[in-house]
């Protein structure tokens, strides 16, 4: 049986995430947020049509309405979710391949569930399986239309011409192909757009934000003042700069910060990040009088951060950036949008901007150990003191267990990448020592 992940359900599409799971997946989500309708888009990937129709049969089972908006942006669906009071569901294994898809489930107003409302679905969908579906006829609308208006809404939100600046955009063969492009030529934008003819099987293949090489390749051929590379549904993003150098999501929401504070408009003067955000950024925010505040990794934590301390930015260094001031979850086109428009307003290059932080070297290795570790930092707590010790200020350390298997990630970031990599292992051979088992990749 498939859980909640820390953003969404996924699994290999058919085989493990059937039509038959995801259609209870809808009626449990029905039967426990009671919505007036439930909004409904997918990316690119082939299964996507047979899980749409899955989920609209789940919604008309529980006597729930359906707007369908077609391939779209996952942020597409918050948008329409936050404007309608509507539930949304998002069909979409992300930035993973075509092979894989998921479901993710926004509450109504397009906000992540909570710990209790995804706990409360998941009882009730498992629940679900055992029990024959029943038959109705549900409600289907073309909702189409609102795809636009969230494109729109994202261009009114920079409210400028981009004219000047040249721009290579890679979207992913995903669900950004029409949008993004459509929204950078009426910008005034010099625009290129590369990997933006899905088929169904080529969504995130060698290329998007999680393959960035190739656009970096493009951009240095064009002369284009930077590429922005998205992942496959849209919700996140990761930059290229003139020279070629790819730029993170810690990078970007450095320099949105740093903008937005010197405009008074960065509210409660902090920003939201998960733990793997580098320690370089870090050091730029105190530069910066600006406070960080520190969320487990994913970007469901990082909005319950975002509205709990009042910030309007946040995000992943994988490249999940919200403007909270502007939408409800993590918009890979309204962090590149607000990009774009700093560097024509600063006349900076993206190259000049980057100079805000600097990237510690960071070292990751994976203890595959011989069962579920439930609390590593206990377990070695005198070796992290001794290791946090000798780094000082300018190293940071992180271990944690996998939630899922019997894995143990230590992190270890530090001024040099020698002195990352021997503590990292050091901290490893530890664990191992108290654990069992081995270092990934080394035997």
């Amino acid at each position: 049986m498939l859980h909640f992940g820390t953003d969404g359900v996924r699994g290999v599409a058919i085989d493990e995430l059937t039509p038959e799971l995801a259609r209870d997946l809808a009626r449990a989500t029905a039967h426990v947020l009671q919505p007036s309708a439930v909004v409904i888009g997918r990316d690119t990937r082939e299964s996507g049509p047979a899980l749409e129709k899955a989920i609209i049969d789940g919604c008309a089972a529980e006597g729930v309405p359906v707007y369908l908006l077609g391939v779209a942006p996952t942020p597409a669906v918050a948008f329409a979710s936050e404007r309608n009071g509507w539930v949304g569901i998002a069909i979409t294994a992300s930035h993973n391949p075509w092979s894989d898809n998921g479901i993710k489930v926004f509450a109504s107003g397009g906000v992540k569930l909570d710990d209790a409302e995804q706990i409360e679905i998941e009882r009730v969908w498992h629940a679900l399986t055992a029990e024959p579906a029943p038959v109705a006829l549900g409600t289907v609308h073309d909702a189409s239309h609102i795809v636009a208006e969230y494109a729109t809404h994202r261009f009114n939100v920079i409210g400028g011409s981009l004219a000047g600046l040249s721009v290579v955009l890679d979207c992913a063969h995903g669900a950004m192909s029409s949008v993004a492009a459509e929204v950078f030529h009426v910008t005034g934008a010099s625009v290129e757009v590369i990997n933006a003819s899905p088929n169904g099987r080529n969504i995130n293949e060698q290329c998007g934000a999680t393959s960035p090489q190739a656009l970096a390749q493009r951009v240095i051929a064009a002369r284009a003042d930077l590429g922005i590379a998205f992942d496959g549904d849209g919700d996140r993003l990761m930059a290229v700069t003139a020279t070629g150098r790819v730029i993170d999501g810690d990078y970007l929401m450095a320099i949105a910060a740093l903008d937005l504070s010197l405009r008074g408009l960065l509210r409660n003067k902090g920003v939201a990040v998960t733990v793997m955000s580098n320690l370089g950024f870090h050091h730029a925010m105190r530069n910066h009088d600006v406070d960080v505040v520190v969320t487990p990794v994913g970007d469901r934590n990082v909005l319950v951060a975002l509205d709990e301390y009042d910030f309007v930015l946040g995000g992943e260094q994988s490249g999940h950036i919200v403007h909270r001031a502007h939408a409800t979850t993590g918009d890979g086109l309204l962090a590149a949008l607000v990009l774009c428009e700093y560097l024509v307003r600063s006349k900076e290059s993206l190259d000049e901007a980057a100079t805000i932080m600097e990237t510690y070297p960071q070292v990751l290795i994976n203890v595959r150990t011989e069962n579920r570790v439930h609390d590593p930092v206990a377990d070695i707590a005198s070796h992290i003191v001794a290791a946090e010790n000798e780094l000082g200020d300018e190293g940071r350390i992180l271990v944690r267990a996998s939630g899922t298997e019997p894995l143990v990630r230590v992190m270890v970031e530090a001024a040099n990448e020698s002195l990352a990599h021997n503590t990292a292992e050091a901290l490893a051979l530890a664990l191992i020592a108290v654990h069992g088992g081995n270092i990934e990749g080394k035997h």
